[in-house]
Parts: structure tokens; C-alpha cells; sequence
């Protein structure tokens, strides 16, 4: 089966490229850009936290019990949030509700499952909640970073016409703002910050805190500038759901920051790195 591309082309700055969103195939089975992308976030999100995850309490175990059990319920949520806010689309095809292979994930959907899991984790094995997702969101953004470009491949998620000099044209048509790029970028700046800042975190709950603010300040800005085509209204034409959520996480974040700084409860307390005689 042959998939069609798209002429993609950058123009102010002399770039010009046919994208298919297909791969390769295994056989007749068509292997997307899109999943190798998010896969490749995954990988390098996990090797991240891995990297540095015992000196900061959390054992290389436990990190990747914690990715794998995220990335199911990270899934789950993200088709969840999406579905419960595309019902119009669903309602008459509830088939189609597990089709998701033709699109239809929503990333805060997506981070909303990956801290249930986390929960649920924290509990059975009885570690500290705050301090795994301190330990772990560092690498969610960078899988984040990465992840976008995927709405490269597939030619979606952009903003509306412009003459800058990042401007995307898609066959032709007027330059458009290739917002993947910009949140790919904002998420990776938000990497670096959160790897300069989490080794002076005084309570556990102060990093997670840091990427939620992070992540949906970018959120809040970019997602304003999509094309309507691409955002879930809460009021249409007014306001975006995830523009709505992302204040919500924006305050969220604030108040939560504040209360753990102050806390004096010992479950705030940094967790001591993994000790070399339990590894």
C-alpha cells in the first residue's frame, strides 16, 4: 500500500522535504514515524532518570516498574481524556474508540495516568510518592521533547499562518507556526532547568511541581496559538480544555510547591540516596 506525503518545506530558511508518515513495513504491516519517535522519547527518558535515580533514592528497579506501569496507564488515560472530550466524534462509533492507531492522545491525559500509576506503585512497594515522580518527571519531559516531532512526521499540530522565520509550509500552502517545534524546544529547555535545579531541592514534591508549572506555562501559551482545527474547546472558540487544565496545573503546581517548602513533615524530607547494600 503506498502512503501519501506531504511536501514540507521551511522557507525562510531554505528547507525542503517530502515526509511520509510511514517508516518502513514488516511485511504488509506499515511502521509509523510517530510510534518509533515516542518510542524513542521513552527509551531516552528512562536512561535519563536511570542514570542518576539511586543517588537521589530511587533504585534502577523501581524506575523501570514505574515507566512501564506509565507508559500502559499513561496510554490509557491519554485515549480516555481525548474520547471524553471528542464524544461527538465517538458517540455513534464507539469502535472506533479503540482505534488508536488513527490518532486521538491527549498528553495530559497521558501525564494524568502516569501519576495514578506512580500512586498505586508507591503504595504497593511502599516508597515515597513525591520523591519517585521528583526522580522521574525529568525524564517524562524529555520523552515530551522528543515525542513532538512525531506531529512532524504526521503533519498536524500546527498554529496559525506566519511570516517568521521558523514559518512550515505543508504542500505548498501559506507558512504555517510549526508548533511541535516550539513545544519540543520549551520541553527541552524545561530539561535542562529541572537538571541544573533538582540536586538544591530542599523537600521531595519541589521538582514535580517544577515541570508541572513548566510544562503547562508553555502549554497555556502555544495552545492558543493552534489551529482551531487541533484544539478541544471547554467554551468554543474561547477556550481550549488544555489551556484550562494547564492553569489549573499552573496553580496546582504554585500552591503545592509552597505547602511542601513548608511543610515539617518528615514525608517532605528528601529521601536519602539508595544505599550500595540494598542495589
Amino acid at each position: 500500500m503506498n502512503y501519501p506525503t506531504s511536501a514540507v518545506s521551511f522557507p525562510k530558511l531554505g528547507i525542503n522535504l517530502n515526509i511520509s508518515p510511514v517508516a518502513f513495513h514488516i511485511g504488509s504491516k506499515p511502521i509509523y514515524w510517530y510510534a518509533i519517535i515516542i518510542l524513542c522519547g521513552f527509551i531516552a527518558g528512562l536512561f535519563l532518570v536511570t542514570a542518576g535515580s539511586e543517588k537521589r533514592g530511587l533504585k534502577k528497579d523501581h524506575v523501570w516498574d514505574i515507566a512501564l506501569s506509565g507508559i500502559i496507564f499513561g496510554i490509557l488515560c491519554a485515549r480516555i481524556y481525548y474520547v471524553l472530550f471528542s464524544w461527538e466524534d465517538y458517540k455513534n462509533n464507539l469502535r472506533d474508540i479503540f482505534k488508536i492507531w488513527e490518532g486521538g492522545l491527549a498528553i495530559y491525559g497521558g501525564v494524568i495516568g502516569g501519576i495514578i500509576s506512580t500512586y498505586i506503585y508507591s503504595r504497593v512497594k511502599k516508597i515515597n510518592l513525591l520523591n519517585a515522580l521528583d526522580v522521574c518527571c525529568i525524564g517524562l519531559l524529555l520523552g515530551q521533547a522528543i515525542g513532538r516531532w512525531g506531529n512532524f512526521f504526521n503533519c498536524e499540530v500546527y498554529g496559525g499562518a506566519t511570516a517568521s522565520l521558523l514559518g512550515m509550509s505543508i504542500d505548498g500552502a501559506l507558512p504555517v507556526q510549526p508548533l511541535f517545534l516550539y513545544e519540543s524546544l520549551w520541553s527541552l529547555a524545561g530539561v535542562i532547568v529541572i537538571a541544573l535545579l533538582r540536586n538544591k531541592k530542599t523537600k521531595n514534591g519541589q521538582v514535580v511541581c517544577l515541570y508541572l508549572f513548566w510544562y503547562s506555562i508553555g502549554r497555556l501559551f502555544l495552545e492558543g496559538l493552534r489551529d482551531p482545527e487541533y484544539i478541544l474547546y471547554l467554551i468554543p472558540g474561547v477556550l481550549g480544555i488544555s489551556q484550562a487544565v494547564a492553569v489549573l496545573f499552573i496553580i496546582l503546581s504554585v500552591v503545592g510547591f509552597i505547602f511542601v517548602t513548608k511543610s515539617d513533615k518528615e514525608y517532605f524530607k528528601p529521601v536519602p540516596p539508595v544505599a550500595e547494600a540494598v542495589k
